[in-house]
């Protein structure tokens, strides 16, 4: 019977992951596709994928509070849904490599923006916004930044990022976490 539950909940845990993968692509996609779309149209998206997102934490709470195993594995998916419904990280792609718990992939996006704004195939805003996501996901994730990254971080961190360092660090329980991404996602419909 221990062996089922075990099974059960890894396929639970799969599930959820590939459903916040799905939403983060269907994020990441909009953005990309952006200028082929009018701006009522990128909007409404958006806004429907949001409300996706909100849903799918409803959907969380109610599992974390019914079983207590689930709350470590699920609480990065959750911290994750939180950022992207308060827009405090642009870059969806961060925001599921943060999700997954994967600095070693971060470190390597890092890398790659630093290479790629050299060449000049990324422009210099957009490569301080996503430098900034990254480096704020790997403190969050617990990993140590240099003091040049730290630097970086404190000179160009936007104010919602500051917030969202602010939320994450102060609040000590989930469901203040939670409340605060229920209530971006009634503002913002």
């Amino acid at each position: 019977m221990a062996s089922r539950g075990k099974s059960e909940t890894s396929k639970l845990r799969q599930n959820m992951e590939e459903q916040l993968d799905r939403l983060m692509q269907q994020l990441q996609d909009l953005e990309e596709c952006r200028e082929e779309l009018d701006e009522e149209e990128y909007e409404e998206t958006k806004k429907e994928t949001l409300e996706q997102l909100g849903e799918f934490n409803d959907s969380l709470k109610k599992i974390m509070s019914g079983d207590m195993t689930l709350v470590d594995e699920l609480s990065g998916m959750q911290l994750a849904i939180q950022a992207a419904i308060s827009q405090a990280f642009k870059t969806p792609e961060v925001i599921r490599l943060f999700a997954k718990k994967q600095p070693g992939q971060l470190r390597t996006r890092l890398g790659e923006m630093d290479r790629d704004v050299m060449v000049g195939k990324l422009s210099r805003d957009v490569y301080t916004q996503q430098k900034v996501e990254i480096l704020m996901a790997l403190r969050k994730l617990g990993e140590k930044l240099t003091p040049e990254d730290e630097t970086f971080l404190t000179e160009n961190a936007t104010a919602t990022l500051s917030q969202f360092e602010k939320v994450t660090a102060n609040m000590g329980s989930e469901d203040k976490i939670l409340a605060l991404a229920s209530s971006g996602v009634k503002t913002k419909a």
